[in-house]
C-alpha cells in the first residue's frame, strides 16, 4: 500500500471554522495546562512538577541543598517541556517571602528582591523543598492521588497533590489565562485551619460564620486592610476590590526636630524603590507639597521608607496626598477561579474550603484502604510464619525430603494449606528466625498488625 501523497492529505475547511475550533484547543490547553490552579491542592501544573521532581531527587529539609539548574534542567527532562526561563522564574516565586505567604522551597543565594531586583542565574543558586512544602507531599506513595504518564509516556506524574496544606487559600494564586483571571488573596494558616475544622464539624456553616474565623487576606508583606466591604464582597460572591494602604507613622527625628512619615509595610507587590521614585516625579511635579527629603533605610531587619517633611507640612495631609496619588494604597482585585474537575469556577469561600475537605475525605480514604490492604496482605505473610514455626520439624522434615525447591514448595502448600506467597517466605526464612527471641517478635507483630486491621 502505497502513502497517500500531499493533495489526498487536504482537507478543505473554512477558514473561519477552522481558527474557533483551534482558538477552543488553544484555550482549552492555557486554562487548564499553564494559568489556572486545581481547587484542590492550589498549584499549577509547573508548580506541582516541581514539587514533585524535587521530593523525587530528595531535596527535603535537612538534606542539602543542589543547584537550581539541577531542578530546572529534572523538571524540563521528565515532566515540564516548557522553557527554562519560565520554570525558573516559577521556581523563584515559590523561594520569595515576599511573594507566597508560605514559601514551599527554600532557596540559598539571590532569588531577588522586594524592590524587584531580578534573580541570580540559577547556575548559582541553590534550592530545596521546605517544611510546610512536605506537607502537600505526604503520604503520596501511598495511592492517594491519580498518576498519569508524562509527555513521553517514560515516567508518571502525578494529577493532584495529596495536600495536608490549603495551599490555594493560604497562598493563594494569580494568573491570565484566555478570556479569563485568577486572583486569590492569601490567608493566615491558622484561621484557614480553624475555619476548615468548623466547617467540618458544621457542614451547614454560613459564610457569614467562617468569616468569624477567616477575618480577611494575611499578605505577606503586612500593610492596613482599608474597608470591610471588598472582603465581604470576596467571600460572598467569588469577587471583590480589596484595598490596602501601606502601614506608615509619623515621629519627630531628634536632631532636627522635623516631623517625618516612616513606612515600613507597603502593600502586596509594590516595590518601595518604586513608591520612592513616584514621590519624587509628584515632587518634581509640585503636586506634593511639604516633603524635604526621602531616604530608604530599609536592611535585612526589615522595610523603613523615611519622607522628611518640612517644617510647615502638616503630616496627614501629606500622608494622605501619598495615598492618593501613589502606590501606598493599592486595590487588589480578588477573582477566587479554580479548576474544578478539569473545568474554570469562579467560587465563593465556602466552596472553596469544600473543595479543599472533599479531596482530603477522598486522600484519607484512599491512603486508609492501602495501609489496610498492605496490613492484611503482612497478617497473610505472618500467619504462614507462625503454622511455620509452630510445626519447624515437620517443615524442615518436608524440606529435606524434597528434591527440589519447587516440590518443596508443593508439599508445604498442600500439607498446611498455604498460599503461593506463605510458601515462598517460608522457603526464604533465615534460620536465625526461629530463635525464641525472634519467634517472640514474629507473635508481637502478628498482635499488632491485627489490632491495627481492627482499627481500620
Amino acid at each position: 500500500m502505497t502513502a497517500p501523497n500531499a493533495r489526498e492529505r487536504i482537507v478543505p475547511r473554512l477558514i473561519e471554522d477552522e481558527l474557533k475550533e483551534s482558538f477552543l484547543d488553544y484555550s482549552m490547553s492555557v486554562i487548564v495546562q499553564r494559568a489556572l490552579p486545581d481547587v484542590r491542592d492550589g498549584l499549577k501544573p509547573v508548580h506541582r512538577r516541581i514539587l514533585y521532581a524535587m521530593n523525587e531527587l530528595g531535596l527535603v529539609p535537612g538534606r542539602p541543598y543542589k543547584k537550581s539548574a539541577t531542578v530546572v534542567g529534572d523538571v524540563l527532562g521528565k515532566y515540564h517541556p516548557h522553557g527554562d526561563v519560565a520554570l525558573y522564574d516559577s521556581l523563584v516565586r515559590m523561594v520569595q517571602s515576599f511573594s507566597l505567604r508560605y514559601p514551599l522551597v527554600d532557596g540559598q543565594g539571590n532569588f531577588g528582591s522586594v524592590d524587584g531586583d531580578p534573580p541570580a542565574a540559577y547556575r548559582y543558586t541553590e534550592a530545596r523543598l521546605t517544611r510546610i512544602a512536605m506537607t502537600m507531599l505526604d503520604d503520596i506513595d501511598k495511592n492517594t492521588v491519580d498518576f498519569v504518564p508524562n509527555f513521553d509516556d517514560r515516567l508518571q506524574e502525578p494529577t493532584v497533590l495529596p495536600a495536608r496544606l490549603p495551599n490555594l487559600i493560604v497562598n493563594g494564586t494569580s494568573g491570565i489565562a484566555v478570556g479569563m483571571a485568577t486572583n486569590i488573596p492569601p490567608h493566615n494558616l491558622g484561621e484557614a485551619v480553624e475555619a476548615i475544622n468548623h466547617l467540618v464539624d458544621h457542614p451547614d456553616a454560613s459564610i457569614k460564620d467562617l468569616r468569624k474565623f477567616i477575618k480577611g487576606p494575611d499578605f505577606p508583606t503586612g500593610a492596613i486592610i482599608y474597608g470591610r466591604e471588598g472582603i465581604k464582597e470576596c467571600y460572598e460572591k467569588g469577587r471583590g476590590r480589596i484595598a490596602i494602604r501601606a502601614r506608615a507613622t509619623v515621629e519627630e527625628r531628634e536632631s532636627t526636630g522635623k516631623q517625618q512619615i516612616v513606612v515600613t509595610e507597603f502593600p502586596y507587590q509594590v516595590s518601595p524603590d518604586r513608591v520612592i521614585e513616584q514621590i519624587r516625579d509628584l515632587v518634581v511635579a509640585k503636586k506634593l507639597e511639604g516633603v524635604s527629603d526621602l531616604r530608604n533605610e530599609s536592611d535585612k531587619e526589615g522595610i523603613r521608607v523615611v519622607i522628611e517633611l518640612k517644617r510647615d507640612a502638616v503630616p496627614m495631609v501629606v500622608l494622605n496626598g501619598l495615598y492618593a496619588h501613589t502606590q501606598m494604597q493599592t486595590t487588589f482585585g480578588a477573582i477566587m477561579l479554580a479548576l474544578v474537575d478539569g473545568a474554570p469556577k469562579e467560587m465563593n469561600l465556602k466552596e472553596l474550603l469544600e473543595h479543599f475537605i472533599e479531596h482530603r475525605h477522598t486522600v484519607i480514604v484512599r491512603r486508609t484502604e492501602f495501609e489496610l490492604k498492605r496490613a492484611q496482605d503482612r497478617e497473610h505473610i505472618l500467619e504462614g510464619l507462625k503454622i511455620a514455626v509452630d510445626n519447624i520439624d515437620e517443615v524442615v522434615k518436608i524440606i529435606r525430603k524434597s528434591k527440589d525447591t519447587p516440590s518443596a514448595d508443593a508439599s508445604l502448600r498442600k500439607r498446611f494449606k498455604l498460599s503461593e506467597k506463605q510458601s515462598a517466605e517460608i522457603l526464604n526464612m533465615r534460620l536465625a528466625r526461629l530463635t525464641a527471641l525472634e519467634i517472640t517478635k514474629l507473635e508481637d507483630e502478628l498482635k499488632e498488625v491485627r489490632k491495627f486491621i481492627k482499627e481500620c
